[in-house]
């Protein structure tokens, strides 16, 4: 499953390539099964409470989280909030690690940026609800967030839908051959409290709309603009994105989380220091490689509890730009 040279070249020249296929759909069942055992439990959990006058345990992966929102809201919202945790990667179960290093895509990520692999703490799951405001999010590069040191270094992108992602259920669209033009200029408070660039000034380039199937890979770099909008149907458009970088990246494998003081230079830091990175694949030493669920989870527990802060890189808020 590497990427050929003519996916390579495609991918350097447009900044996102669509790999097909890439998870089949017993690939993707327990990362879905086990989403949905936290939706069963938080639908149990309010049910009993009295907010739901149905847990919808009857509905299948997809549906059961949007019955649930459109019968109240609030419940469906609590129940988000607890399949994405902090910052929205909160599930860092086994099915997440064997998800994150499943081979095949493994295989394209080093055709892009070598055999010396790190997982990007930033991995995220993106349950779009119906209607849902939060679910929108506005045009933006991922390198936004990252500290501008990082800029120069490929940091890939990988989303994958883990239901048909739609123009109708808000697939993801995007700007190519932006990224060779470097960052652009984000605004803090954007849409949904989002970090975003305004569509006016955006470079004029026509967006792309990408449709895809359930398991299919959309792999875009750090610097490719990209949105999504609003899911206009009556069922759960599901997606995860992964990142990965080479080990030469800056990152915080093998740091503690309270060396992330106010006095510490910017560019010694990880591109985003509030979560843990983890090593994937190293060829000198592959000890260091995080195969365990028990040592993945205890990585990404440890940050989260300490939440290391972050400099800022100067964005401004939208409403005084």
């Amino acid at each position: 499953m590497s990427l050929t040279a003519e996916e390579l070249s495609l991918f350097h020249r447009q900044g996102f390539l669509v790999k097909p296929g890439l998870y089949s759909a017993a690939d993707l069942k327990p990362l879905q099964d086990a989403l949905s055992e936290i939706i069963d439990q938080g639908a149990r959990d309010l049910y009993a409470e009295g907010m739901l006058a149905n847990a919808h345990a009857d509905k299948p992966f997809g549906r059961r989280l949007s019955s649930i929102y459109l019968e109240n809201k609030e419940v469906g919202e609590e129940i988000t909030r607890r399949v994405m945790g902090k910052g929205g990667g909160g599930y860092n179960g086994p099915a997440m690690l064997q998800t994150i290093r499943h081979a095949p895509l493994l295989s394209c990520i080093e055709s892009l940026i070598g055999p010396n692999i790190v997982g990007s703490s930033v991995y995220r799951i993106r349950p779009k609800l119906p209607g849902w405001d939060r679910g929108e999010v506005p045009w933006h590069q991922d390198a936004g967030y990252t500290l501008a040191h990082c800029d120069r270094h490929l940091i890939i992108t990988c989303w994958v839908p883990l239901v048909d992602a739609t123009l109708e259920n808000g697939c993801l669209h995007v700007i190519p051959t932006v990224h060779k033009t470097g960052i652009l200029r984000h605004y803090t408070g954007g849409h949904a409290g989002f970090l975003e660039v305004p569509r006016e000034e955006l470079p004029t380039v026509e967006p792309v709309p990408v449709p895809m199937k359930a398991g299919d890979a959309l792999l875009l770099t750090n610097l490719t603009p990209h949105a999504s909008f609003e899911n206009r149907t009556d069922q759960v458009r599901w997606s995860i994105d992964l990142r990965y970088q080479s080990a030469d990246a800056p990152n915080n494998v093998d740091e503690d989380p309270a060396s992330y003081t106010p006095e510490r230079d910017p560019v010694t830091m990880a591109c985003y220091p509030p979560e843990a990175d983890f090593v994937i694949r190293d060829q000198n030493d592959p000890a260091r490689e995080i195969h365990s669920a028990d040592q993945f989870q205890r990585l990404r527990q440890r940050y989260e509890s300490t939440r290391p802060n972050t400099p800022g890189r100067g964005w401004t808020p939208l409403q005084e730009r």
